[in-house]
């Protein structure tokens, strides 16, 4: 006998699409849990727009109040999928309304909010999950499981990217329901928070702790006609960012992030060095990791590409798909996030990223933002 977990969706956009095709085909393929996701309700301030994405996506009602969703008994979790600056109050009245909350990254718009919202939910005791995804492709899964088993050894290098082209047109619009990642008031910053906050993300549940950081930003259009008010002004986000870090494990990081490198659309890449072996991953080609062996016979030695496919328990999730050799997508890992958030409610333990989690990669990108600033070295908090 299983069990409803009631779901409001707060937001209706393209994360609000992505996580709800995960409540809806997780059932289907995880059959064994003990939970299953209601769609109870769908919120957004537009209620035509919420009601043709209730319609569509099969939510049982609509609120155009955020307010009002949370003073419903018939709700056990929301999602928050909004605008980054809407984060904080929403966690924040969601934890005290006593609902489980999935929020979207980045947690908050820095650290001081992000701590605000970790005291909530674990002031109130609800479960709490944030959206880094990347966790759970079954190639990075199965690369921290390399890693935690010592397949690498000490780790010396960790680099990684994350490449966009979407901005470059200086007619493009800032702020507004579209264009609100480009407003410094809605996101917080740019491309440090929107992309390289899942590099870090990934890169610190598989390598940990970042101690120290240097960086530099550019904004390469400086202003920018705002969509509310048809006036030009100053725009305040980063369009790139490039940081070196240090580990607490003494290994060296490098990330770089952009919105202008023409031809890339959502080119996100990893790769670490170990003392024993290398591995990396490529989001275009997500369902293969690439791995180096030095231990491997001379004559044999060289880079293999590992087809994440197997459904024998070997490869973290694919026993729940397709037979070897077929891969799955993008809309896959937020399958997998979902899974594991309702497993965490049978067992106890907590799903990550939690908000706690999370705040470690807010703390980071305050860092790097800080030290692009100053041009100086800055330890992360």
């Amino acid at each position: 006998m299983t069990k409803p977990l009631n779901l409001g969706m707060i937001g209706y956009g393209f994360m609000g699409r992505a996580h709800t095709n995960g409540y809806k085909r997780v059932g289907d393929f995880f059959p064994e849990l003990e939970y299953r996701p209601v769609l109870k309700a769908a919120c957004a301030r537009n209620q035509e727009k919420v009601q043709a994405f209730a319609d569509q996506w099969g939510y049982e009602s609509i609120e155009t109040d955020w307010r009002e969703l949370l003073t419903r008994d018939d709700i056990d979790a929301v999602d928050i999928c909004v605008p980054n600056n809407l984060h904080k109050e929403i966690a924040i009245a969601a934890a005290e309304a006593g609902k489980m909350i999935l929020c979207e990254k980045p947690l908050a718009m820095d650290t001081a909010e992000g701590e605000e919202m970790c005291q909530a939910v674990e002031k109130a005791g609800v479960a709490n999950t944030v959206w880094y995804n990347y966790r759970r492709v079954p190639a990075v899964t199965l690369a921290k499981n390399l890693i935690d088993e010592g397949k690498l050894g000490r780790i010396f290098h960790y680099r990684a990217n994350f490449l966009q082209d979407w901005t470059i047109s200086e007619d493009l619009p800032q702020g507004g329901a579209a264009l609100w990642r480009l407003d410094a008031a809605a996101a917080g910053s740019g491309v440090t928070g929107d992309l390289l906050a899942h590099c870090i993300d990934t890169a610190i549940w598989l390598n940990g702790k970042v101690d120290n950081v240097t960086a530099m930003t550019e904004t390469f259009i400086k202003e920018r006609v705002h969509t509310e008010t048809g006036e030009k002004q100053q725009v305040g986000i980063d369009d790139a960012c490039a940081f070196l870090c240090r580990f607490n494990n003494g290994s060296l990081g490098l990330f770089e992030s952009t919105r202008y490198a023409r031809g890339h659309k959502a080119l996100y890449t990893f790769e670490i060095n170990g003392e024993h072996a290398s591995i990396k991953w490529d989001l275009h080609d997500l369902h293969r990791l690439e791995y180096f062996d030095h231990r491997d016979e001379g004559k044999l030695r060289g880079w293999r590409s590992i087809h994440v496919t197997d459904n024998g328990g070997e490869h973290p999730y694919m026993d729940k798909w397709w037979v070897p050799g077929l891969q799955i997508g993008y809309e896959h890992s937020f399958v997998h996030h979902v899974a594991d958030f309702l497993k965490s409610l049978e067992t106890g333990t907590p799903c990550g990223p939690t908000f706690r989690d999370a705040l470690e990669t807010q703390k980071i990108c305050d860092a790097v933002l800080g030290s692009a600033k100053t041009g100086a070295w800055q330890e992360v908090g």
